[in-house]
């Protein structure tokens, strides 16, 4: 299994309904995507004070294999929403940072 994590640096500009928009789309690429298995998202939650280096929101998916994973990305709707984050990030491209893991016995 792969697990997919987005973290984001949100310009302080961003809606949270805008927010809201990106992530019903990401948990709709299930609908369009075989081997997608589920999608979390929100702020997070760590009481880690300052070590998510402003990575303050994001979403993690989980797909059965790195073929799924890997068409989730060359799909067009996921480039789309791409677009849409790296829009909404602050810094661009800097203000998103992905981060996938292999997991086993999941």
């Amino acid at each position: 299994m792969i697990r997919h994590c987005v973290f984001i640096r949100f310009r302080p500009a961003v809606t949270p309904a805008e927010k809201a928009e990106i992530y019903r789309g990401i948990a709709a690429l299930g609908e369009r995507v075989a081997g997608m298995r589920t999608v979390h998202h929100g702020p997070n939650v760590s009481p880690e004070t300052g070590m998510d280096k402003g990575f303050a929101e994001g979403f993690i998916i989980d797909f059965d294999h790195a073929a799924a994973r890997d068409a989730y990305l060359v799909d067009d709707e996921h480039r789309r929403l791409g677009a849409l984050i790296v829009a909404a990030a602050a810094g661009g491209v800097e203000g998103v940072l992905v981060f996938d893991l292999e997991v086993s016995g999941a």
